[in-house]
């Protein structure tokens, strides 16, 4: 089965569109409130984030406004953790940047004319028009800023997408029905298992990043590789081989770690 992302500018429809497309392929869909599960099933807990509440809403906004680092670091950990497994829904979060190497991803950008847009928010919420204008210009004026900040791309560059879809005309059932049908031929559905065990092991790298600079640990003058059999292996310089073996144990804790392989060098830094 296919796995999809799906990006979309606020009052397009897109999280109508991902509802759809998952239900009727019979797909997991991962929007915010599935991705933070997610996080929290790989191991994350609440008290790494200053006690957090981890059922509370908006825990990803909540940590792209406290630690962006540490968000980046988990996002494409969580990211990377869904689709390892090759199949799925992905709504937003960056996964169209995350996942643009990735040969299994069909990359979707739902977008819609400014008029349609704000007449969609004011029938879904009630909003007046003023108002529904100005919380789209606010919307897509942070996503533009967050992915220029994070990936140093275009959140709306065509480049990046598989299909770009306009629901000015052909509404939010026609859109569904292109990315199904095109989710599902035979091109998309051709998905190497060595790409998916590659995935496998950018997901656990993540995981040990995540977990590193959690314990505040700096990672300047580190650099890890996981596979997709578990290992991780440790190079670079450590000043002492206390804080060598704290770094190991930390990597070790990480769910899905099975061996530490450390060729990292310890050595004091240079006296000046």
């Amino acid at each position: 089965m296919p796995l999809i992302t799906i990006s979309r500018g606020m009052g397009c429809g897109g999280e109508a569109i991902a509802a759809i497309v998952s239900n009727q392929l019979k797909l997991e869909l991962f929007d915010d409130e599935r991705l933070h599960r997610e996080a929290v099933d790989m191991g994350i807990k609440p008290d790494e984030f200053g006690g957090f509440d981890e059922k509370a809403p908006g825990f990803w906004d909540y940590l792209w406004g406290q630690k962006p680092e540490l968000y980046l670091d988990l996002m494409e950990s969580v990211v990377y953790n869904v689709a390892k497994k090759g199949e799925g829904v992905i709504l937003g979060h960056g996964s169209q940047f995350l996942l643009r190497d990735f040969g299994c991803a069909l990359q979707v950008f739902i977008r819609a004319s400014e008029s349609s847009r704000t007449a969609y928010l004011m029938a879904q919420s009630g909003m007046k028009e003023n108002a529904a204008k100005k919380l789209i210009h606010k919307s897509d004026h942070e996503r533009r800023g967050f992915c220029r900040f994070a990936f140093h791309m275009d959140w709306d560059d065509p480049s990046l997408y598989d299909l770009v879809i306009n629901t000015d005309k052909i509404g939010i059932d026609g859109a569904a029905k292109i990315i199904m049908e095109t989710a599902t031929s035979s091109e998309i559905k051709a998905c190497s298992l060595n790409t998916l065990e590659s995935m496998e092991g950018m997901a656990l790298t993540k995981k040990v990043h995540g977990a590193l600079l959690r314990n505040k640990i700096n990672l300047a003058t580190l650099h890890v590789e996981g596979d997709n059999k578990g290992v991780v292996s440790l190079y670079g310089l450590i000043s002492t081989k206390k804080a060598h073996d704290h770094i190991v144990e930390t990597i070790k804790e990480v769910p899905g770690v099975t061996e530490v392989l450390s060729e990292a060098t310890v050595a004091p830094p240079a006296i000046a």
